[in-house]
Formats: structure tokens, C-alpha cells, sequence
């Protein structure tokens, strides 16, 4: 069985932070080929600028058609996304325009993602969706509510900023343990 796991990073988020550094590990140990999409050059403080926020999204998108363009996808028997921040719009995105059928693992989505969701993902629990309540780039109640209208698990961060993490560096690694391994388990389903 042949699956492929493409990682798409944040902004500032990239593959070897600890969300997608870890998450890249466990979906090699669950065979999967790992390809990430190292997309660069975007605009500069983007958060509560819509037109920054549109022309950041269309250049990781565009950026990512251009890195995996030589992707047969059709060769693999399961397609996972792993995606931070931004990277879980242009995801979804990226799926949708190319009808692919994926399973996606999204860190800290921007609400704007779920426009990109279709309903076969969102029914057939192919999505997870880590979110923490103190994430600027996100209200928790908006995305909540996204997630309970499409029946996605939704992991909540008590106090976790878009990185999910708080003050407490104890408290910030126990809570990577658990998201760690609810990936997993999605993962390995």
C-alpha cells in the first residue's frame, strides 16, 4: 500500500517546529513517503489585514502547485495533509481544486479553511482539527461552531496561542504529548 503524507507549514511555523516536526515523524513510522512544501516570500504582518491575508494564501498556493506538480497522486492508495496556520487553507485548498481525497490533519486553522472543506471529509472523519483558545489568528467560538456544523473532533488548548502553547513550559509539553497522540491515532486509522 502506497500513501504519501505532504506537510504545509505557517508563515513563521515551519517543518521542524514541534507540531509538524512530530507529526512528520509519526507518519514516517506509519509508512507514509513525507514530501513538505517549503513555500517562502510572503507578505509581512498579515493578521487583521484582509487583502495581506488573501495575497499570503494565493502565494503559498501558487508556491505549492509549483512544488508538487510532479506528484502522480493517483499512484497512492492514501493521501494525508498536514497543515499549520495558513498552510490548512491552502490544504484544503489544493484538495479541493484537484479533487483529491485526503485525510487532513489541521494545526491551528484559520477559519477561512472550512470554505475549502467539502462534505465527503467533514462526514467521514477525515479531518482533526487542533485549535487554542488564546490563538489571535483564530476565535475559538467561530471555529467551533465550523467544526460542530460539519461534525470535525475539534482538540481545544485551554489558553494555547497559535502554536498551542501557554506560559507553562511543563504544562505546553504534556499538552504536545496529547496532541501527538491524537495524531497518531488519526494517523494510523
Amino acid at each position: 500500500m502506497k500513501k504519501l503524507a505532504v506537510i504545509f507549514p505557517g508563515i513563521g511555523y515551519h517543518v521542524d517546529k514541534p507540531l509538524l516536526y512530530y507529526s512528520r515523524k509519526l507518519a514516517g513510522e506509519a509508512g507514509f513517503s513525507v514530501v513538505g512544501v517549503p513555500y517562502r516570500n510572503f507578505p509581512k504582518r498579515i493578521r487583521g489585514d484582509e487583502k495581506k491575508t488573501r495575497q499570503a494564501f494565493e502565494t503559498g498556493l501558487s508556491q505549492a502547485e509549483e512544488i508538487l506538480k510532479d506528484i502522480d497522486y493517483f499512484e497512492y492508495d492514501e493521501i494525508l495533509f498536514i497543515s499549520k496556520s495558513i498552510g490548512t487553507t491552502i490544504a484544503a485548498a489544493y484538495a479541493k481544486k484537484h479533487g483529491l481525497s485526503v485525510r487532513h490533519v489541521f494545526y491551528t486553522p484559520l477559519v477561512e479553511t472550512f470554505a475549502f472543506v467539502g462534505e465527503e471529509e467533514s462526514l467521514n472523519n477525515r479531518i482533526i482539527v487542533f485549535h487554542g483558545t488564546s490563538d489571535p489568528w483564530a476565535d475559538t467560538g467561530a471555529l467551533a461552531q465550523e467544526c460542530e456544523k460539519r461534525q470535525i473532533p475539534v482538540h481545544i488548548t485551554e489558553k494555547g496561542n497559535h502554536s498551542l502553547e501557554t506560559v507553562n513550559v511543563r504544562k505546553d509539553l504534556a499538552e504536545l504529548e496529547k496532541v501527538m497522540e491524537h495524531t497518531r491515532r488519526f494517523v494510523n486509522n
